[in-house]
C-alpha cells in the first residue's frame, strides 16, 4: 500500500484519482465561466442594484411566469404552423425585434423617467436625481456596446478610422474582432434584460417598471402587426397572439401597481409627493 504525504497524495508524487478529478472540474468550471461571462456581465449592468429597493417575491415570480408563457406561446406558434420564410430569416427577424424592443425602451425610458423626476416635489426630486446613475449606466453600457459591435463588423467603418495609420490599423482589427465576438451575446442578453428590468428604472422608484412595460410591449405588437406573421397561421390565431402580449403585460402591470399600493402603501401620487 502506497504511503501518503502530508498533502494527501502518494509519497512518490503521483496525483491521486481525487486530485485528477478535482483538476478536471476546475478546468471545466473555468471554461463555463468564460462562456457565461457575457451573460453574467450583462446581468450585472442591467439588473437593478439599489440596496433599499423593494423586492417582492410574488411579483418576481409573476414576471418570470409571464416570460415563460410568452416563450411557450411563441414556440407553439412555430411548431404548429409552417414558416413563411427560411429559418435563418425568422431567427434574424426575432433578433431584430428584440433589439428594436431595446431601442423603443431607449427612447421611451428617458422620457418617462425624466417626466417622473421633473414632476416630483422636493425633496423627492433630489433623491430621484441621485438614483439616476443606475438607469444611465444600463442605458450607456447597452448603447456603447451596440455601437462598438456595429463598428467591429463594419469593415468600411474600420477602414475610415484606421485607413490612415497603415499596419497599426491592420493590427487593431484582430482585437476589435475578438471584442465583437464577445459583445454579440452580451448585447443580446443586455437587450433581453433591459426590457425585463426596464433599464433599471426600479433604482429610481418601484412604480416605474410597471408603467414602462406596457408601452414597450404595445409598441412591439404594433411593429409585428405591420411586419406580418412569420408563420402561415390563420389571421384569427395571429391576432390573438399579437393581442395576448400587451393584454397580459398590461394586466400584470395593473396587478403590480395594485399590490404595491395595497401591500406596501406605494402609489404613483405618493411617489411624486402629491
Amino acid at each position: 500500500m502506497a504511503r501518503r504525504d502530508g498533502y494527501g497524495g502518494p509519497a512518490d508524487g503521483r496525483p491521486t484519482v481525487e486530485r485528477t478529478v478535482e483538476r478536471g472540474r476546475t478546468r471545466r468550471h473555468g471554461c463555463v465561466t468564460v462562456l457565461m461571462a457575457p451573460f453574467v456581465l450583462a446581468a450585472r449592468f442591467q439588473r437593478p442594484g439599489r440596496e433599499d429597493r423593494l423586492a417582492d417575491a410574488a411579483m418576481a415570480r409573476a414576471q418570470v411566469a409571464r416570460t415563460c408563457i410568452g416563450l411557450g406561446a411563441t414556440a407553439w406558434l412555430f411548431f404548429a404552423y409552417s414558416l413563411r420564410h427560411g429559418a435563418k430569416d425568422v431567427v434574424d427577424d426575432k433578433i431584430i425585434e428584440m433589439l428594436l424592443a431595446a431601442v423603443v425602451l431607449m427612447v421611451v425610458g428617458p422620457l418617462v423617467v425624466g417626466a417622473f423626476v421633473a414632476a416630483a416635489r422636493p425633496p423627492l426630486r433630489g433623491r430621484y436625481r441621485r438614483r439616476l446613475p443606475g438607469p444611465l449606466t444600463a442605458f450607456g453600457v447597452l448603447s456603447g456596446a451596440a455601437g462598438f459591435l456595429a463598428f467591429a463588423f463594419r469593415r468600411d467603418l474600420q477602414d475610415r478610422v484606421f485607413g490612415g495609420i497603415g499596419d497599426a490599423g491592420f493590427a487593431l482589427t484582430l482585437p476589435i474582432g475578438l471584442a465583437g465576438l464577445f459583445l454579440v451575446p452580451f448585447v443580446l442578453a443586455s437587450s433581453v434584460l433591459c426590457v425585463h428590468h426596464s433599464f433599471r428604472t426600479a433604482d429610481v422608484h418601484e412604480v416605474l417598471p410597471p408603467l414602462l412595460s406596457p408601452v414597450v410591449v404595445v409598441a412591439m405588437s404594433v411593429l409585428q402587426a405591420f411586419d406580418g406573421p412569420p408563420v402561415n397561421a390563420p389571421q384569427a390565431v395571429w391576432f390573438l397572439f399579437l393581442a395576448g402580449a400587451p393584454l397580459s403585460v398590461t394586466a400584470l402591470s395593473v396587478w403590480e401597481l395594485r399590490r404595491l399600493r395595497t401591500r406596501y402603501g406605494i402609489t404613483l401620487r405618493a411617489a411624486l409627493g402629491r
